[in-house]
Protein backbone atom coordinates (compact mmCIF):
# COMPACT_ATOMS: atom_id res chain seq x y z
CA UNK A 1 0.00 0.00 0.00
CA UNK A 2 2.85 2.37 0.83
CA UNK A 3 4.41 1.80 -2.60
CA UNK A 4 1.11 2.62 -4.32
CA UNK A 5 0.86 5.82 -2.33
CA UNK A 6 4.35 6.85 -3.40
CA UNK A 7 3.55 6.10 -7.04
CA UNK A 8 0.35 8.20 -6.82
CA UNK A 9 2.35 10.96 -5.19
CA UNK A 10 4.93 11.04 -8.01
CA UNK A 11 2.24 10.93 -10.70
CA UNK A 12 0.32 13.76 -9.11
CA UNK A 13 3.41 15.96 -8.99
CA UNK A 14 3.59 15.86 -12.78
CA UNK A 15 -0.17 16.12 -13.36
CA UNK A 16 -0.76 19.36 -11.45
CA UNK A 17 -0.51 22.60 -13.38
CA UNK A 18 2.67 22.98 -15.39
CA UNK A 19 2.82 26.67 -14.45
CA UNK A 20 3.89 25.76 -10.93
CA UNK A 21 7.38 25.18 -9.65
CA UNK A 22 8.27 21.70 -8.41
CA UNK A 23 8.11 22.88 -4.81
CA UNK A 24 4.64 24.30 -5.40
CA UNK A 25 3.56 21.07 -7.09
CA UNK A 26 4.87 19.04 -4.16
CA UNK A 27 3.00 21.26 -1.71
CA UNK A 28 -0.24 20.88 -3.71
CA UNK A 29 0.16 17.09 -3.83
CA UNK A 30 0.81 16.82 -0.11
CA UNK A 31 -2.40 18.78 0.39
CA UNK A 32 -4.30 16.25 -1.78
CA UNK A 33 -2.85 13.33 0.20
CA UNK A 34 -3.85 15.04 3.44
CA UNK A 35 -7.38 15.59 2.12
CA UNK A 36 -7.72 11.92 1.24
CA UNK A 37 -6.51 10.88 4.70
CA UNK A 38 -9.09 13.24 6.21
CA UNK A 39 -11.96 12.13 3.98
CA UNK A 40 -11.29 8.48 4.84
CA UNK A 41 -11.47 8.97 8.60
CA UNK A 42 -14.20 7.03 10.38
CA UNK A 43 -16.37 8.31 13.21
CA UNK A 44 -13.76 7.29 15.79
CA UNK A 45 -10.85 8.83 13.90
CA UNK A 46 -9.65 5.55 12.34
CA UNK A 47 -8.82 5.08 8.66
CA UNK A 48 -11.64 3.35 6.77
CA UNK A 49 -9.31 1.15 4.75
CA UNK A 50 -6.94 1.20 1.76
CA UNK A 51 -9.74 1.11 -0.82
CA UNK A 52 -11.15 4.44 0.39
CA UNK A 53 -7.73 6.11 0.15
CA UNK A 54 -7.00 4.62 -3.28
CA UNK A 55 -10.38 5.73 -4.67
CA UNK A 56 -9.90 9.24 -3.31
CA UNK A 57 -6.42 9.52 -4.82
CA UNK A 58 -7.69 8.34 -8.22
CA UNK A 59 -10.46 10.95 -8.15
CA UNK A 60 -7.99 13.67 -7.23
CA UNK A 61 -5.67 12.48 -9.99
CA UNK A 62 -8.46 12.88 -12.55
CA UNK A 63 -9.43 16.31 -11.22
CA UNK A 64 -5.82 17.48 -11.27
CA UNK A 65 -5.52 16.34 -14.87
CA UNK A 66 -8.57 18.37 -15.81
CA UNK A 67 -7.12 21.45 -14.15
CA UNK A 68 -3.85 21.64 -16.07
CA UNK A 69 -5.08 24.63 -18.03
CA UNK A 70 -5.38 26.68 -14.87
CA UNK A 71 -4.33 26.48 -11.25
CA UNK A 72 -7.41 25.60 -9.18
CA UNK A 73 -5.66 24.89 -5.91
CA UNK A 74 -7.20 26.42 -2.81
CA UNK A 75 -5.16 29.29 -1.46
CA UNK A 76 -3.22 28.60 1.74
CA UNK A 77 -4.60 30.42 4.74
CA UNK A 78 -2.51 31.93 7.48
CA UNK A 79 -3.07 30.62 10.99
CA UNK A 80 -2.18 33.42 13.43
CA UNK A 81 -1.83 31.25 16.52
CA UNK A 82 0.79 28.96 14.92
CA UNK A 83 2.34 31.23 12.32
CA UNK A 84 1.85 28.46 9.74
CA UNK A 85 -0.12 28.07 6.56
CA UNK A 86 -3.04 25.67 6.54
CA UNK A 87 -4.96 24.11 3.66
CA UNK A 88 -8.61 23.20 3.84
CA UNK A 89 -10.76 21.10 1.53
CA UNK A 90 -11.79 23.22 -1.44
CA UNK A 91 -14.88 21.15 -2.33
CA UNK A 92 -16.75 21.93 0.88
CA UNK A 93 -19.27 24.70 0.14
CA UNK A 94 -20.37 24.94 3.78
CA UNK A 95 -16.97 26.10 5.09
CA UNK A 96 -15.52 29.60 4.65
CA UNK A 97 -11.92 30.37 5.60
CA UNK A 98 -9.69 33.36 6.21
CA UNK A 99 -9.11 34.04 2.52
CA UNK A 100 -12.89 34.29 2.03
CA UNK A 101 -12.87 37.50 4.09
CA UNK A 102 -12.23 40.91 2.56
CA UNK A 103 -10.64 43.55 4.77
CA UNK A 104 -12.21 46.99 4.58
CA UNK A 105 -11.75 50.17 6.61
CA UNK A 106 -8.38 49.01 7.96
CA UNK A 107 -5.83 51.12 9.86
CA UNK A 108 -3.20 50.26 12.44
CA UNK A 109 -5.86 50.78 15.10
CA UNK A 110 -8.47 48.34 13.79
CA UNK A 111 -10.28 46.76 10.87
CA UNK A 112 -13.54 45.31 9.60
CA UNK A 113 -13.46 41.98 7.76
CA UNK A 114 -16.45 41.04 5.60
CA UNK A 115 -17.14 37.48 4.56
CA UNK A 116 -17.81 37.14 0.85
CA UNK A 117 -21.41 36.68 -0.26
CA UNK A 118 -22.72 33.23 0.59
CA UNK A 119 -23.97 32.85 -2.98
CA UNK A 120 -20.44 33.39 -4.31
CA UNK A 121 -19.60 30.06 -2.68
CA UNK A 122 -22.75 28.30 -3.90
CA UNK A 123 -25.70 29.88 -5.67
CA UNK A 124 -27.58 26.59 -5.37
CA UNK A 125 -27.19 26.04 -1.62
CA UNK A 126 -27.34 29.61 -0.31
CA UNK A 127 -29.92 31.36 -2.47
CA UNK A 128 -32.22 31.65 0.56
CA UNK A 129 -29.67 33.67 2.56
CA UNK A 130 -28.16 35.80 -0.22
CA UNK A 131 -29.22 39.06 1.49
CA UNK A 132 -27.09 38.27 4.58
CA UNK A 133 -23.38 38.92 5.16
CA UNK A 134 -21.12 38.10 8.09
CA UNK A 135 -18.41 40.41 9.43
CA UNK A 136 -15.84 40.79 12.21
CA UNK A 137 -14.72 44.14 13.65
CA UNK A 138 -11.66 44.51 15.85
CA UNK A 139 -10.51 47.78 17.46
CA UNK A 140 -7.36 48.34 19.49
CA UNK A 141 -7.61 49.81 23.02
CA UNK A 142 -8.72 53.45 23.21
CA UNK A 143 -9.83 53.55 19.58
CA UNK A 144 -12.61 55.61 18.02
CA UNK A 145 -14.54 54.31 14.98
CA UNK A 146 -15.99 57.35 13.26
CA UNK A 147 -19.71 57.75 12.37
CA UNK A 148 -21.14 55.99 9.34
CA UNK A 149 -24.42 54.58 8.15
CA UNK A 150 -24.92 51.39 6.14
CA UNK A 151 -27.52 50.19 3.66
CA UNK A 152 -28.06 47.14 5.87
CA UNK A 153 -29.61 46.14 9.19
CA UNK A 154 -26.95 44.87 11.62
CA UNK A 155 -27.10 42.50 14.58
CA UNK A 156 -23.88 42.86 16.57
CA UNK A 157 -22.46 40.61 19.31
CA UNK A 158 -19.72 41.83 21.64
CA UNK A 159 -17.33 38.89 21.69
CA UNK A 160 -14.58 40.62 23.65
CA UNK A 161 -13.81 43.86 25.46
CA UNK A 162 -15.99 46.79 26.29
CA UNK A 163 -16.89 50.12 24.79
CA UNK A 164 -19.63 52.54 23.92
CA UNK A 165 -22.04 52.72 21.00
CA UNK A 166 -23.84 55.92 19.94
CA UNK A 167 -26.71 56.06 17.44
CA UNK A 168 -28.69 58.97 16.05
CA UNK A 169 -32.33 58.10 15.53
CA UNK A 170 -34.84 60.81 14.74
CA UNK A 171 -33.83 63.95 16.63
CA UNK A 172 -32.05 62.24 19.50
CA UNK A 173 -28.81 60.45 20.24
CA UNK A 174 -29.00 57.14 22.07
CA UNK A 175 -25.91 55.88 23.86
CA UNK A 176 -25.08 52.76 25.77
CA UNK A 177 -22.07 51.10 27.32
CA UNK A 178 -21.40 47.68 25.82
CA UNK A 179 -19.44 44.75 27.19
CA UNK A 180 -18.66 41.12 26.40
CA UNK A 181 -21.88 39.12 25.99
CA UNK A 182 -24.00 42.05 24.81
CA UNK A 183 -26.11 42.16 21.65
CA UNK A 184 -27.20 45.35 19.95
CA UNK A 185 -29.14 46.13 16.79
CA UNK A 186 -28.52 48.93 14.27
CA UNK A 187 -31.19 49.64 11.67
CA UNK A 188 -30.18 50.42 8.10
CA UNK A 189 -29.41 54.11 7.56
CA UNK A 190 -28.83 54.89 11.25
CA UNK A 191 -25.71 56.95 11.94
CA UNK A 192 -23.58 55.08 14.47
CA UNK A 193 -20.13 55.39 15.97
CA UNK A 194 -18.19 53.20 18.39
CA UNK A 195 -15.47 53.65 20.97
CA UNK A 196 -13.25 51.05 22.59
CA UNK A 197 -13.07 52.54 26.08
CA UNK A 198 -10.73 49.89 27.48
CA UNK A 199 -7.02 50.71 27.74
CA UNK A 200 -5.85 47.08 27.50
CA UNK A 201 -8.38 44.81 25.74
CA UNK A 202 -9.31 44.72 22.08
CA UNK A 203 -12.95 45.29 21.23
CA UNK A 204 -14.12 42.36 19.06
CA UNK A 205 -17.57 42.42 17.44
CA UNK A 206 -19.20 39.63 15.43
CA UNK A 207 -21.86 40.88 13.02
CA UNK A 208 -24.56 39.60 10.74
CA UNK A 209 -25.89 42.15 8.28
CA UNK A 210 -28.97 42.02 6.05
CA UNK A 211 -28.77 44.25 2.99
CA UNK A 212 -31.82 46.36 2.14
CA UNK A 213 -30.84 47.42 -1.39
CA UNK A 214 -28.92 44.93 -3.55
CA UNK A 215 -29.02 41.40 -2.02
CA UNK A 216 -25.71 40.65 -0.37
CA UNK A 217 -24.09 43.92 -1.41
CA UNK A 218 -23.05 46.32 1.36
CA UNK A 219 -22.15 49.98 1.16
CA UNK A 220 -21.24 52.38 3.94
CA UNK A 221 -21.63 56.14 3.87
CA UNK A 222 -19.34 58.57 5.69
CA UNK A 223 -19.95 62.28 6.03
CA UNK A 224 -16.30 63.21 6.35
CA UNK A 225 -13.32 63.11 8.63
CA UNK A 226 -10.36 61.04 7.54
CA UNK A 227 -12.12 58.89 4.91
CA UNK A 228 -13.76 59.71 1.60
CA UNK A 229 -16.90 61.76 2.25
CA UNK A 230 -20.12 61.52 0.27
CA UNK A 231 -20.27 65.34 0.56
CA UNK A 232 -17.31 65.43 -1.80
CA UNK A 233 -19.49 64.64 -4.83
CA UNK A 234 -21.70 67.70 -4.37
CA UNK A 235 -20.94 71.01 -6.01
CA UNK A 236 -19.18 73.41 -3.68
CA UNK A 237 -21.79 76.13 -4.19
CA UNK A 238 -24.48 73.60 -3.25
CA UNK A 239 -22.59 72.82 -0.04
CA UNK A 240 -22.14 76.53 0.71
CA UNK A 241 -25.90 77.01 0.44
CA UNK A 242 -26.70 73.86 2.43
CA UNK A 243 -24.33 74.62 5.32
CA UNK A 244 -24.62 78.39 5.18
CA UNK A 245 -20.83 78.86 5.42
CA UNK A 246 -18.07 79.77 3.01
CA UNK A 247 -16.37 77.15 0.84
CA UNK A 248 -13.06 77.64 2.67
CA UNK A 249 -14.61 76.47 5.94
CA UNK A 250 -16.18 73.46 4.24
CA UNK A 251 -12.86 72.46 2.68
CA UNK A 252 -11.00 72.86 5.97
CA UNK A 253 -13.49 71.05 8.22
CA UNK A 254 -15.07 68.38 6.01
CA UNK A 255 -12.15 67.52 3.74
CA UNK A 256 -9.08 68.75 5.63
CA UNK A 257 -7.89 65.40 6.93
CA UNK A 258 -8.30 63.78 3.51
CA UNK A 259 -6.20 66.52 1.90
CA UNK A 260 -3.48 65.81 4.46
CA UNK A 261 -3.49 62.15 3.40
CA UNK A 262 -4.98 60.88 6.64
CA UNK A 263 -7.15 57.83 5.90
CA UNK A 264 -9.11 55.26 7.86
CA UNK A 265 -12.20 54.83 10.00
CA UNK A 266 -10.26 53.80 13.11
CA UNK A 267 -8.47 56.50 15.06
CA UNK A 268 -6.57 56.53 18.33
CA UNK A 269 -8.21 58.62 21.05
CA UNK A 270 -6.62 60.16 24.12
CA UNK A 271 -7.73 59.04 27.60
CA UNK A 272 -9.29 62.48 28.05
CA UNK A 273 -11.33 62.07 24.85
CA UNK A 274 -12.43 58.60 25.93
CA UNK A 275 -13.50 60.02 29.28
CA UNK A 276 -15.60 62.66 27.54
CA UNK A 277 -17.38 59.94 25.55
CA UNK A 278 -18.19 58.17 28.80
CA UNK A 279 -19.98 61.20 30.20
CA UNK A 280 -23.73 60.93 30.58
CA UNK A 281 -26.07 62.84 28.29
CA UNK A 282 -29.04 63.31 30.60
CA UNK A 283 -32.45 62.66 29.15
CA UNK A 284 -31.03 60.79 26.19
CA UNK A 285 -29.16 57.89 27.70
CA UNK A 286 -30.41 54.70 26.11
CA UNK A 287 -32.25 52.64 27.24
CA UNK A 288 -33.43 55.06 29.95
CA UNK A 289 -34.95 57.63 27.60
CA UNK A 290 -38.36 57.52 25.96
CA UNK A 291 -40.04 54.32 27.16
CA UNK A 292 -41.98 54.12 23.90
CA UNK A 293 -38.78 53.55 21.97
CA UNK A 294 -37.35 50.09 21.42
CA UNK A 295 -34.47 48.95 23.54
CA UNK A 296 -31.88 48.06 20.91
CA UNK A 297 -29.56 46.37 23.39
CA UNK A 298 -29.59 43.22 25.50
CA UNK A 299 -27.21 40.63 26.95
CA UNK A 300 -27.02 36.89 26.44
CA UNK A 301 -26.64 36.62 30.22
CA UNK A 302 -29.91 38.41 30.90
CA UNK A 303 -31.72 35.12 31.44
CA UNK A 304 -30.71 31.58 32.44
CA UNK A 305 -28.98 29.39 29.83
CA UNK A 306 -31.17 27.21 27.65
CA UNK A 307 -28.95 24.20 28.42
CA UNK A 308 -26.10 23.90 30.92
CA UNK A 309 -24.05 21.00 32.26
CA UNK A 310 -20.41 20.13 32.88
CA UNK A 311 -19.78 19.71 29.15
CA UNK A 312 -21.10 23.05 27.93
CA UNK A 313 -23.50 25.97 28.11
CA UNK A 314 -25.94 27.25 25.50
CA UNK A 315 -27.31 30.80 25.64
CA UNK A 316 -30.08 31.75 23.22
CA UNK A 317 -31.72 35.06 22.34
CA UNK A 318 -34.77 35.25 20.08
CA UNK A 319 -37.39 37.85 19.15
CA UNK A 320 -39.35 37.17 22.34
CA UNK A 321 -36.31 38.21 24.38
CA UNK A 322 -35.16 40.96 22.03
CA UNK A 323 -37.95 42.28 19.73
CA UNK A 324 -35.54 43.90 17.27
CA UNK A 325 -34.55 40.43 16.09
CA UNK A 326 -37.95 40.13 14.43
CA UNK A 327 -37.00 43.02 12.11
CA UNK A 328 -33.93 41.24 10.79
CA UNK A 329 -35.38 37.69 11.11
CA UNK A 330 -32.32 36.42 12.96
CA UNK A 331 -31.94 34.52 16.24
CA UNK A 332 -28.73 34.27 18.26
CA UNK A 333 -27.02 31.43 20.10
CA UNK A 334 -23.76 31.18 21.99
CA UNK A 335 -22.11 27.80 22.62
CA UNK A 336 -19.44 27.56 25.31
CA UNK A 337 -18.22 23.97 24.84
CA UNK A 338 -15.96 22.54 27.53
CA UNK A 339 -12.60 21.30 26.32
CA UNK A 340 -12.92 17.62 25.37
CA UNK A 341 -16.69 17.87 24.99
CA UNK A 342 -19.17 18.27 22.16
CA UNK A 343 -22.59 19.72 21.31
CA UNK A 344 -25.05 17.59 19.37
CA UNK A 345 -26.07 16.02 17.18
CA UNK A 346 -29.00 18.42 16.77
CA UNK A 347 -30.78 20.15 13.91
CA UNK A 348 -32.85 23.27 13.23
CA UNK A 349 -36.22 23.12 11.51
CA UNK A 350 -36.16 26.36 9.50
CA UNK A 351 -33.12 28.46 10.28
CA UNK A 352 -29.75 28.45 8.52
CA UNK A 353 -27.13 28.53 11.28
CA UNK A 354 -23.95 30.53 10.65
CA UNK A 355 -21.23 29.50 13.11
CA UNK A 356 -18.27 31.75 13.92
CA UNK A 357 -15.38 31.67 16.41
CA UNK A 358 -14.70 35.39 16.79
CA UNK A 359 -11.98 35.24 19.45
CA UNK A 360 -9.60 33.05 21.39
CA UNK A 361 -7.37 30.10 20.49
CA UNK A 362 -9.99 27.40 21.01
CA UNK A 363 -9.96 24.72 18.34
CA UNK A 364 -12.78 22.40 17.41
CA UNK A 365 -14.35 20.39 14.65
CA UNK A 366 -17.80 20.09 13.19
CA UNK A 367 -19.46 17.16 11.44
CA UNK A 368 -22.67 17.44 9.45
CA UNK A 369 -24.88 14.99 7.56
CA UNK A 370 -25.60 16.40 4.09
CA UNK A 371 -27.83 14.82 1.42
CA UNK A 372 -27.10 17.48 -1.24
CA UNK A 373 -23.42 16.68 -1.79
CA UNK A 374 -24.24 12.97 -1.88
CA UNK A 375 -26.82 13.59 -4.60
CA UNK A 376 -24.29 15.57 -6.62
CA UNK A 377 -21.68 12.87 -6.22
CA UNK A 378 -24.07 10.08 -7.21
CA UNK A 379 -25.68 12.12 -9.99
CA UNK A 380 -29.07 11.80 -8.31
CA UNK A 381 -31.96 14.20 -8.59
CA UNK A 382 -35.09 14.52 -6.50
CA UNK A 383 -37.86 13.26 -8.75
CA UNK A 384 -40.14 10.34 -9.42
CA UNK A 385 -39.53 6.80 -8.26
CA UNK A 386 -38.43 5.43 -4.94
CA UNK A 387 -36.14 7.67 -2.92
CA UNK A 388 -33.18 6.09 -1.13
CA UNK A 389 -31.59 8.82 1.00
CA UNK A 390 -27.80 8.96 1.00
CA UNK A 391 -25.81 11.25 3.24
CA UNK A 392 -22.28 12.51 3.00
CA UNK A 393 -20.26 13.64 5.99
CA UNK A 394 -19.22 17.27 5.77
CA UNK A 395 -16.51 18.12 8.29
CA UNK A 396 -13.93 20.75 8.98
CA UNK A 397 -11.72 22.26 11.61
CA UNK A 398 -13.52 25.01 13.53
CA UNK A 399 -11.39 27.84 14.88
CA UNK A 400 -10.97 31.58 14.73
CA UNK A 401 -11.21 32.77 11.14
CA UNK A 402 -13.42 29.93 9.91
CA UNK A 403 -17.16 30.33 9.27
CA UNK A 404 -19.45 27.31 8.89
CA UNK A 405 -22.98 27.32 7.44
CA UNK A 406 -25.49 24.69 8.63
CA UNK A 407 -28.67 24.51 6.50
CA UNK A 408 -32.10 23.70 8.00
CA UNK A 409 -32.74 20.06 8.82
CA UNK A 410 -29.05 19.08 8.65
CA UNK A 411 -27.87 17.22 11.79
CA UNK A 412 -24.64 18.68 13.15
CA UNK A 413 -22.08 18.03 15.92
CA UNK A 414 -19.54 20.55 17.25
CA UNK A 415 -16.48 19.24 19.15
CA UNK A 416 -13.98 21.17 21.29
CA UNK A 417 -10.28 20.23 21.10
CA UNK A 418 -7.20 22.04 22.32
CA UNK A 419 -6.32 23.30 25.74
CA UNK A 420 -9.33 25.52 26.36
CA UNK A 421 -13.07 25.79 25.87
CA UNK A 422 -14.45 26.52 22.42
CA UNK A 423 -16.73 29.57 22.22
CA UNK A 424 -18.93 29.48 19.11
CA UNK A 425 -21.32 32.22 18.01
CA UNK A 426 -24.38 31.15 16.04
CA UNK A 427 -26.50 33.51 13.94
CA UNK A 428 -29.76 31.81 12.98
CA UNK A 429 -30.85 33.30 9.63
CA UNK A 430 -34.52 33.20 8.66
CA UNK A 431 -35.47 32.22 12.19
CA UNK A 432 -39.26 32.71 12.08
CA UNK A 433 -41.01 29.77 13.75
CA UNK A 434 -37.76 27.82 14.03
CA UNK A 435 -37.23 25.04 16.56
CA UNK A 436 -34.12 23.03 17.29
CA UNK A 437 -34.22 19.35 18.22
CA UNK A 438 -31.60 17.20 19.95
CA UNK A 439 -31.11 13.81 18.32
CA UNK A 440 -29.52 12.10 21.32
CA UNK A 441 -29.58 12.54 25.07
CA UNK A 442 -32.39 13.82 27.24
CA UNK A 443 -35.51 15.01 25.37
CA UNK A 444 -34.22 13.71 22.04
CA UNK A 445 -36.67 13.31 19.16
CA UNK A 446 -36.66 9.51 19.07
CA UNK A 447 -37.37 9.20 22.80
CA UNK A 448 -40.72 10.86 22.15
CA UNK A 449 -41.81 8.44 19.45
CA UNK A 450 -44.52 5.89 20.20
CA UNK A 451 -43.40 2.41 21.22
CA UNK A 452 -44.83 0.85 18.06
CA UNK A 453 -43.01 3.41 15.92
CA UNK A 454 -39.70 2.48 17.56
CA UNK A 455 -40.28 -1.23 17.08
CA UNK A 456 -41.37 -0.93 13.45
CA UNK A 457 -38.58 1.51 12.56
CA UNK A 458 -35.63 -0.38 14.03
CA UNK A 459 -36.94 -3.95 13.94
CA UNK A 460 -36.20 -4.67 17.61
CA UNK A 461 -38.42 -4.81 20.70
CA UNK A 462 -39.15 -1.39 22.13
CA UNK A 463 -37.23 -2.03 25.37
CA UNK A 464 -34.03 -2.83 23.48
CA UNK A 465 -34.34 0.31 21.39
CA UNK A 466 -35.06 2.45 24.46
CA UNK A 467 -31.93 1.12 26.19
CA UNK A 468 -29.95 2.79 23.42
CA UNK A 469 -31.84 6.02 22.75
CA UNK A 470 -32.59 6.79 26.42
CA UNK A 471 -29.27 5.76 27.96
CA UNK A 472 -27.70 9.24 27.78
CA UNK A 473 -29.12 11.41 30.58
CA UNK A 474 -27.42 14.69 29.61
CA UNK A 475 -28.92 17.15 27.11
CA UNK A 476 -27.10 18.55 24.05
CA UNK A 477 -23.60 18.63 25.59
CA UNK A 478 -21.66 15.38 26.06
CA UNK A 479 -18.10 14.12 26.47
CA UNK A 480 -16.45 13.98 23.05
CA UNK A 481 -14.83 10.76 21.77
CA UNK A 482 -11.17 10.24 22.62
CA UNK A 483 -9.25 10.32 19.36
CA UNK A 484 -5.95 8.91 20.54
CA UNK A 485 -4.31 12.29 20.87
CA UNK A 486 -4.75 12.92 17.15
CA UNK A 487 -4.98 16.61 16.32
CA UNK A 488 -7.42 17.49 13.57
CA UNK A 489 -5.50 18.31 10.39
Amino acid sequence: MEIKRKICFVLLVFVVSATLSFAEKEQAVRQIVSQCHQSCLGSQGEQQGPQCFQTCMQEQLRESGKGQSGDTRPEPTYRPETGKQHHQQSNNPYVFQEHDFTTRLETEHGFVNFLKKFTEQSEEFFKGIEQFRAAILEAEPLTFIQPTHWDADSLVFVANGKGKVDMVEGNSRKSHDIKQGDLFFVRAGISVHLINTDDKERLVLAKILRSVSVPGELQFFSGGGNVESFFNVFSRDVLEAAFGVKQESIERILFGQQQKGEQGMFKKATPEQIQSFSGEDKGRIWPFGDRKEKNRHTSIYKKDPTVANDNGILHEVNSEDFPDLADINVAFSFFNITQGSMAGPFYNTKTTLVLMVPKGNGIGRFEMACPHLSEQKQGQAFGGGEIHPRYQQVSSELRRGIVVVIPPGHPVVIEAFGEQNLEVVGFGLNSDENEWFPLTGRDNVMSQWEDAALELTFGFPTREVQKVIQKQSQKLFFKAPVRGGRAFA
